[in-house]
């Protein structure tokens, strides 16, 4: 690595995000708490390219600040280790991991399951070897999302198989029985990476099912709807069956999960920041893939019905560096922050819609670039912009503009933006709308702007504080974990 872009600090290289210290990464995996530590896993090639599947791993105390460690779990035998889960086994059900430990249960490359478990705290896997432990029961059966269920007092499954998702029960992790399936939505493209949790809303349980889209996705490429409901121990019923539910409207949000067993019964969830569309194409030679910020998720009652909610952890605050804060500016044309610069920000902002047609605010500006984040008043919709290229040229399939529904809130819209090193994610109204975009453009651009146009807005109150790298200049690459 040259000198002067030291590893973590290469050019577009997220400074508060998560992504490998080499190689390839897609879906997050096996999201799981165990004894003071989040554990992070992730499909890992060691080459940028997407071949020979294993497990990356790092763990956390914060979600914030991450240690790599080497890798899980590699391919074997049966084959590449695709996505999947974790869970605490503390009473040894599977007879695996006596005085407690974890257990991970993931698809192989041929559609079975298998299982792998750990008594160190997560550093040493061991594959059980009775392995696969469901076999291949449909051409896209993978992905299995597993949780103990308190109602039925055992381990329950959500699996992706096709266009549905198929749930399973089993009081050993080793052992499995269908129970039901569930299919809704968007059914055409395969369903990936299902996850099923409860949430409390109105004094109620209620449940979240997580379906990640190959296709179709709200802007182009994948997505990821959702759906609430009820689930009784063995069937999930949706109480929205006529109405499209969406995780995110940006397009780097995909294959997300949620921790299980987080503190305080916190339902926290992390997703792919990237495209399938665009992921192999990325101006990252060394690195490719990072994942979302952590994002605690809630049901809130609306005018519309329940729907999920988003907001970053709050541990992010602990990077933050005031610039400035600004109140009751009437926003005409352009108005540059020109004291402000930067690539990693976080901006809180308050507008007030005013007379203008649209408003917002640009990010990683130039004079001639920049990714723009703008409200249309007549369509009611929050929209990104950005440039489709980076130094070495365009990059194929970049979505440029994309956006979301959104309505003001007494004519007000309130934005929660993260602008890292080559990503913007977007929380509006307190997060019931999330956008989530990669940018690159120039490595130089870091202005911020204020703008309305054929019309004025007020920015009520804006506030903007730069984040600190969470990687140090002497990070390393764990042992063996690439060539």
């Amino acid at each position: 690595m040259a000198q002067d872009n030291p590893l973590y600090h290469e050019p577009y290289r997220p400074q508060y995000h998560f992504s490998p210290p080499c190689g390839w990464m897609n879906d997050p995996n096996g999201m799981v708490y165990y004894q003071g530590e989040y554990h992070f896993f992730y499909q890992f090639s060691p080459q940028v390219s997407r071949s020979s599947i294993h497990w990356g791993h790092a763990v956390s105390t914060d979600l914030v600040h991450w240690q790599n460690l080497p890798v899980a779990l590699d391919p074997d035998a049966i084959g590449d280790i695709w996505s999947g889960s974790a869970v605490v086994d503390a009473n040894n059900t599977s007879g695996l991991v006596p005085g407690g430990g974890l257990v991970v249960i993931f698809s192989y490359a041929s559609q079975s399951q298998g299982v792998a478990y750990s008594t160190d705290r997560g550093r040493t896997w061991t594959k059980y070897k009775g392995n696969p432990v469901i076999p291949a029961m449909a051409k896209d059966f993978r992905d299995p999302k597993v949780f103990w269920d308190d109602q039925t007092s055992q381990w329950t499954m959500v699996i992706a198989a096709g266009h549905e998702a198929q749930i399973f029960t089993s009081p050993d992790l080793l052992v499995w029985t269908y129970r039901s399936s569930f299919s809704g939505g968007q059914v055409q493209p395969i369903w990936e990476v299902p996850d099923l949790f409860p949430l409390q809303v109105n004094g109620q349980t209620k449940w979240v099912l997580l379906i990640s889209l190959s296709a179709n996705g709200p802007a182009g490429g994948n997505g990821i709807q959702y759906f609430i409901g009820d689930f009784d121990g063995t069937t999930f019923t949706n109480d929205n069956p006529n109405t499209q539910l969406w995780l995110d409207y940006g397009t780097d949000n995909y294959a997300g999960t949620t921790w299980d067993n987080a503190p305080d019964n916190q339902r926290i969830y992390i997703g792919w920041m990237s495209n399938w569309q665009t992921a192999f194409s990325l101006p990252t030679p060394n690195w490719r893939g990072a994942a979302t910020l952590p994002r605690t998720l809630s049901l809130v009652q609306t005018a519309d019905g329940i729907r999920l909610a988003q907001m970053p952890v709050t541990s992010l605050e602990t990077l933050r560096t005031l610039l400035g804060t600004w109140d009751n500016l009437d926003i005409s044309g352009d108005h540059p922050l020109t004291e402000v610069h930067g690539r990693t920000l976080e901006i809180i902002a308050d507008f007030e819609a005013g007379d203008a047609k649209r408003f917002g605010i640009d990010v990683h500006r130039n004079d001639t670039r920049r990714t723009r984040l703008v409200y249309n008043v007549a369509q009611s919709q929050l929209l990104v912009s950005r440039p489709d290229g980076s130094e070495s040229g365009t990059i194929p399939n970049f979505t440029t503009a994309f956006g979301a529904p959104t309505k003001l809130d007494n004519g007000h819209l309130r934005l929660h933006i993260f602008v890292d090193e080559s990503s913007v994610e977007t929380f509006a109204q307190d997060g019931l709308v999330t956008l989530s975009a990669q940018t690159f453009g120039n490595v130089t651009d870091d202005g911020v702007s204020l703008f309305a146009d054929q019309g004025s807005a007020k920015l009520v109150h804006l506030e903007i504080y730069a984040l600190a790298s969470v990687w140090s200049q002497d990070e390393t690459i764990p042992d063996g974990m690439c060539g």
